[in-house]
C-alpha cells in the first residue's frame, strides 16, 4: 500500500506499525503525528494515510520545515491554504495577532498595511518586542511573521489606508481583515470594500475592550461583512484594551477568514451551538 511519509510518497507494507516505519524511515523519532493528530508507536497506518516522523532537537532542512509546520493540520487543509491571500488593514492590536495567526496556519501571502510605528503602549496587546520600538508596524510585523512561517510572502504597505487606494492594496485578496482603531476608519474601510470588491469577504473586529465576557464575543455575518467581537465594547476613558479580550477578538477574525477560504469545518456540528448568531442565523 502507498502512505504519505514526511510528505513523500512511499509504499508501505499492508498492517505495517508505526514504529517500523520509525525504525526503517527516520530512526530516533520520538513525535509521531498521523493524520494531523499524535500517534502511538504501535498504530497501524492505512492506505493514503499521512504520517510525519520528527526527530526532538533536530533541525530540518528547509524542504522538510515546511511541511513540517503543518504537520497537525487537517490532511489537505496546508495545500488549500499555500494559494490562499489575505489582506490586513490595520496592524496594531487586532491586526498583528490575526496576521500571526494565519501565518501559522500557513496561509501563502498576507498584505499588510498601517501608517504607524511601534510605540511603548502598543506592547500590552500588540505582537511586538521592546526592541521594534520606532520601527514601521508594517516592518516589524512582517520580521515577526518571517520568525514564525518564512515560507509565507508577506506583501507590506506603510502608508495610510484611503478610500482612493482599498482596491490597489486589496484587490487581489481572498479575504480583508479589518483592524483598525477608530470607528471612522472602519466605517470608511467597510463601506469602500462593500462597494468597490463586492466580491470580497471584509472580517471587521467591533467590541474587545476591558477583560472577561468571553461568552459575549460572536460572529455576526451580514452579506459579504462578518463582525467579530460583542459589539458593545468599545474603548474609551476608564475602559481600555488588554491583550487577552484583543487577541481573543483578533484570533475570531483569523479563524472567520480560514472557514470562508475552506469552507465550513464537515467535522464541527453546528448544532452544538445554539447561539443564533452564528453563520449569520
Amino acid at each position: 500500500m502507498k502512505i504519505y511519509l514526511n510528505e513523500k510518497h512511499i509504499k508501505a507494507e499492508k498492517g505495517a506499525k508505526v514504529a517500523e516505519l520509525v525504525k526503517e524511515h527516520k530512526p530516533g523519532a520520538e513525535v509521531c503525528v498521523l493524520n494531523g493528530f499524535p500517534c502511538l508507536m504501535e498504530h497501524t497506518v492505512e492506505e493514503g494515510d499521512r504520517l510525519v516522523l520528527i526527530k526532538k532537537g533536530e533541525v530540518p532542512s528547509k524542504n522538510e520545515l515546511e511541511h513540517l509546520l503543518s504537520a497537525r493540520h487537517t490532511p489537505g487543509i496546508a495545500e488549500k491554504l499555500k494559494k490562499a491571500c489575505v489582506g490586513v488593514a490595520g496592524c496594531g492590536g487586532l491586526g498583528s495577532t490575526a496576521a500571526i495567526a494565519l501565518a501559522r496556519a500557513g496561509v501563502g501571502r498576507l498584505v499588510i498595511a498601517d501608517y504607524d510605528v511601534v510605540e511603548p503602549s502598543n506592547l500590552n496587546r500588540q505582537q511586538y518586542f521592546v526592541y521594534q520600538i520606532g520601527l514601521p508596524k508594517v516592518e516589524a510585523l512582517k520580521e515577526v511573521i518571517k520568525k514564525a512561517n518564512p515560507f509565507v510572502k508577506v506583501e507590506s504597505h506603510h502608508l495610510r489606508i484611503v478610500p482612493e487606494n482599498v482596491e490597489s492594496l486589496f484587490g487581489r485578496c481572498d479575504v480583508i481583515i479589518e483592524a483598525f482603531d477608530m470607528a471612522d476608519q472602519k466605517q470608511m474601510l467597510v463601506e469602500t470594500a462593500l462597494t468597490t470588491l463586492t466580491k470580497t469577504p471584509i472580517v471587521i473586529g467591533s467590541g474587545m475592550a476591558g477583560y472577561g465576557a468571553n461568552d459575549l464575543l460572536r460572529t455576526r455575518r451580514t452579506g459579504n461583512l462578518y463582525i467579530c467581537g460583542d459589539e458593545r465594547s468599545e474603548a474609551g476613558p476608564g475602559f481600555g484594551l488588554m491583550a487577552p479580550r484583543v487577541g481573543m477578538a483578533a484570533c475570531m477574525q483569523a479563524n472567520q477568514a480560514l472557514e470562508i477560504l475552506l469552507g465550513p469545518d464537515p467535522r464541527i456540528d453546528p448544532s452544538l451551538d445554539s447561539s443564533p448568531t452564528r453563520r449569520g442565523k
